[in-house]
């Protein structure tokens, strides 16, 4: 049945059940217990007017003058349906009627023989004298009753009631004696005990019957008003729970359960366009993940991998398989950089990585929520291999003069300062060469300016040819010319900055450019013990030593001594040094 599948209507019915039983229980109760109060009084009061109708009866014999009539009186009487017992006694238990201690009594009394003493005599004790204290007390019961059960066990009701000696009695007996007997009736109270069970069982029926035709009119009543409306919500929550969510409750009367109908609806309605909002939006982010050039992987709270996108499967050059498989610190084969870079959230961490045959931008974090839970990991990977090739080619190109191959003026200017900072840190020694072509606007003008660029890069050709690969040859403007010259010491060993700018001096003078010859005049500044405190004033010294080397008639190479502030230069041609 439906109330048995259904919680609510089975433990509604069930509460009512208990409640309708504990009533029906209590007016069962009730009623039988008024029934057995009347049938116990009724029998009570029949037996009493069977009692009084023995002494009334027994009177009369005793008036008419026929005591010997009273024992057989009531030995017929024992006949009566119902009567189990009956005996006549005296106030001491004795049985009366059986000896001639009362004839004697009267004969006495009369001073004549009224009645025949008889011939057998017998003392007969029913009752210890103790059970008829009753007779003593003040006022006396009409009644005294008792209750017992047979060796049989059927149940049994003893009445005692007192005789009194009433007038008409005193013409035989002492008038002062109130009581002259008394009559014990014993009945069974198998007949009443079987119509209260009787009647008991009647009430039982009654009330099971009403008590079941309640709970099916009760379960009616609540299957059309209650269980019905709950189930057709319920049944609309599954389907919505399901994915339906276009599933409407029906809607049936104004009661607080069509109300709850139509506030489920409502809600239904609101989830749907909610529903359908984020399908949308997840419909937008999944096409974006899939199509996205870079590489997304995705993890949940216990670091299971739950998302890889084809961009990640082409960028590791593995499949979705082995990356859910090998888990996600395994995801460039190297954990402990993967579980450093979750840990510090990419901080102070190399965000390229060479992977695959590939230079891959990476970024991992983990992910939380407001209240600090984690719901997961995260890495966006990205392919900046042709970035960083465009990259070094641009830096390149910022840092190398077009025309010559050599570094420019501002990679000059960084480098320098780089050098000048180590010296001053470490105490090394540097050397700075600046020269410029000789009569070069006479020879643009006389050969155009085409063969002077010829000549210009000529020149660059022969400088990175010429000094070593940790110098740092750059084109300082123009026809001008410098090289950086890290760690070459001053001294007469004949590798000095001062020897090596001679040499590449000479080297350019041999040099011929489409049959032409050209010449250099070269400054050289040397940085030693702190000498200069900056870098511009060792491209100032060294532009001195160029002007005095032109001065004197070029190409030649004059080198800065002493300090900035008081230079003095020295010149050297065809190999020998002639003090200025």
């Amino acid at each position: 049945m439906l109330f048995i599948r259904r919680k609510i209507g089975r433990k509604f019915l069930l509460a009512v059940g208990v409640v309708l039983l504990a009533i029906l229980a209590g007016m069962h109760h009730l009623y039988s217990t008024h029934a057995r109060e009347i049938i116990q009084r009724l029998n009570e009061q029949a037996r009493g007017e069977q009692i009084h109708g023995i002494i009334a009866g027994m009177k009369a014999i005793m008036m008419a003058g026929h005591a010997e009539l009273a024992q057989e009186y009531a030995d017929r009487l024992k006949q009566t349906p119902g009567l189990v017992d009956l005996h006549i006694l005296r106030t001491n238990g004795l049985e009366a009627f059986l000896d001639n201690q009362t004839i004697e009594a009267v004969n006495f009394r009369r001073n004549r023989t009224l009645f025949q003493p008889r011939d057998d005599e017998e003392e007969r004790r029913i009752l210890p004298e103790a059970r008829l204290a009753f007779l003593q007390q003040t006022p006396r019961p009409e009644m005294f009753r008792s209750f017992e059960r047979s060796r049989e066990g059927e149940p049994l009701e003893t009445f005692l009631i007192a005789i009194s000696n009433d007038r008409d009695c005193h013409y035989c007996h002492d008038k002062e004696d109130a009581v002259r007997g008394v009559v014990m009736l014993t009945t069974s109270l198998a007949s009443m005990e079987s119509a209260i069970a009787e009647t008991n069982l009647k009430s039982a029926r009654f009330l099971a019957i009403a008590m079941v035709f309640l709970l099916v009119l009760l379960f009616l009543i609540l299957r059309n008003t209650v269980l019905q409306p709950i189930q057709r919500v319920e049944a609309a929550m599954s389907r919505v729970a399901e994915g339906d969510l276009a599933h409407k409750v029906e809607v049936r009367g104004e009661d607080e359960l069509a109300h709850i109908a139509l506030t489920f609806n409502d809600m239904a309605r609101q989830l749907e366009r909610t529903h359908n909002g984020i399908q949308q939006e997840r419909n937008k982010l999944t096409t974006i993940i899939l199509s996205a050039r870079e590489g997304i992987i995705i993890t949940d709270g216990q670091g299971q991998v739950v998302l890889v996108n084809p961009a990640a499967e082409r960028l590791l050059g593995k499949t979705d398989e082995q990356i859910i498989g090998q888990g996600f610190v395994n995801i460039l084969d190297d954990p402990e950089f993967v579980q450093v870079m979750l840990e510090n959230s990419g901080i102070n961490m190399p965000d390229t990585v060479v992977y695959n045959e590939k230079v891959l931008n990476i970024h991992a974090a983990r992910i939380f929520t407001g209240e600090g839970v984690l719901l997961g990991n995260a890495a966006l990977l990205r392919d900046v291999t042709e970035e960083k090739k465009l990259e070094n080619e641009l830096r390149q190109l910022s840092y190398t003069d077009k025309l010559t191959g050599l570094f420019n003026r501002r990679r000059l200017d960084e480098l320098l300062q780089q050098e000048f900072m180590r010296c001053h840190r470490y105490g090394v020694q540097m050397s700075l060469l600046l020269f410029d072509v000789d009569h070069f606007k006479k020879f643009n003008d006389q050969y155009g300016h085409d063969q002077g660029d010829r000549v210009l890069q000529a020149i660059g050709r022969t400088m990175a040819q010429f000094f070593r690969k940790t110098d740092f040859p750059c084109r300082y403007g123009g026809e001008e010319f410098c090289v950086v010259l890290p760690g070459i010491p001053n001294d007469a060993t004949g590798m000095g900055p001062h020897q090596v700018a001679d040499r590449f001096r000479q080297t350019v003078e041999a040099l011929e450019i489409d049959g032409l010859k050209v010449t250099i005049s070269i400054g050289v500044s040397h940085f030693i013990n702190g000498r200069y405190a900056s870098a511009e004033e060792m491209i100032k010294d060294a532009d001195k030593a160029l002007y005095q080397a032109k001065a004197q008639g070029r190409n030649r190479v004059v080198s800065a001594v002493g300090t900035p502030e008081a230079a003095t230069f020295s010149r050297e041609s065809h190999g020998l040094v002639v003090n200025a």
